[in-house]
């Protein structure tokens, strides 16, 4: 018999991961601004477009990380009222799906890191190379 704590034990984690993806987006934003702001020679445009395109992807996978994160945390919200009016198995059954979504958008974070990892060893190399 799950009980209406079990998935409140969540709601701090949630809370705290989507504030760190709010965090990277708005990082990956500031990074935007500035490679717009600055004027670049034709060797830096050809890195610049480079870097465009893995920032649009890295934005695409911060805002479903996000949706991911926020569906997550309404059901388990939607969980614990089902248990509250005691409906255990609908209670159940969005627990479930809130850990599926909330597993997809930490999925999702892991790839977003490893393409921001790619992004820096490519900064890193261009500053190696001067």
């Amino acid at each position: 018999m799950m009980t209406l704590t079990t998935p409140a034990l969540l709601f701090p984690a949630i809370s705290l991961l989507l504030l760190a993806y709010t965090n990277r987006f708005l990082t990956v934003a500031q990074v935007i601004r500035q490679l717009r702001a600055l004027e670049r020679n034709a060797y830096e445009q050809q890195n610049g477009k480079k870097q465009l395109i893995s920032l649009k992807k890295r934005v695409v996978i911060i805002k479903r990380m996000q949706l991911f994160g926020v569906i997550s945390f309404l059901l388990c919200t939607l969980s614990m009222f089902a248990l509250f009016i005691q409906q255990e198995l609908a209670g159940e059954v969005l627990f479930g799906v809130s850990l599926l979504l909330l597993s997809a958008s930490l999925l999702l974070s892991l790839y977003e890191v490893a393409l921001s990892t790619q992004a820096l060893n490519l900064a890193v190399a261009d500053l190696e190379q001067k």
